[in-house]
C-alpha cells in the first residue's frame, strides 16, 4: 500500500486514499457513472481521509437514497462519494488521483444497469483485510 493524492479540478477538495501503486478499477455502465466515465477505487473508510473541502462539497442522491454523491460546488467534480454497493466505505474517482503516484491501473468493467443483480460483486472491496494478507 501506498499512500495516493487527489482531488477535484479546482483543487479545492483534496483527499489521500491508501491503495497499491497496481490499481484495480471499475468502470461502471449504470446511468449515472456512464455519463461521467468515473473509474471505481473502492476502499474501505479507514483508507480514505478528506484533507481539504468538506464545506467546499454538495451532495446528491436519487433512487434508494444509500450513495452519497458528493461534487465540489466551485468546479463540480465528483473524485469520491460513499457508493450504494459499498455504504461502509468511499469510491474515490481513480481519475482524480496524481498519476505519478499510480504504476499501472487495470480497467474491468461492472455491469451497473444490472445493478442488483452483480452488487454481490463489488462487497468485499470495503472490506478490512487481515494483516499480510496482500489487500
Amino acid at each position: 500500500m501506498i499512500t495516493h493524492e487527489g482531488g477535484c479540478h479546482c483543487g479545492r477538495v483534496r483527499f489521500e486514499v491508501d491503495a497499491p501503486e497496481e490499481l484495480d478499477v471499475s468502470l461502471c455502465n449504470c446511468s449515472i457513472c456512464s455519463k461521467t466515465a468515473y473509474l471505481h477505487l473502492i476502499v474501505p473508510a479507514s483508507r480514505f481521509r478528506l484533507i481539504q473541502g468538506q464545506d467546499n462539497l454538495a451532495e446528491y442522491t436519487f433512487g434508494t437514497h444509500v450513495a452519497k454523491h458528493l461534487f465540489c460546488k466551485t468546479c463540480g467534480t465528483k473524485s469520491f462519494y460513499v457508493p450504494r454497493s459499498n455504504p461502509d466505505g468511499y469510491s474515490v474517482n481513480a481519475r482524480c488521483l496524481e498519476p505519478s503516484s499510480i504504476k499501472n491501473m487495470r480497467i474491468s468493467t461492472f455491469d451497473g444497469q444490472n445493478w442488483e443483480l452483480h452488487a454481490h460483486e463489488l462487497a468485499h472491496l470495503s472490506k478490512e483485510f487481515p494483516a499480510g494478507d496482500g489487500n
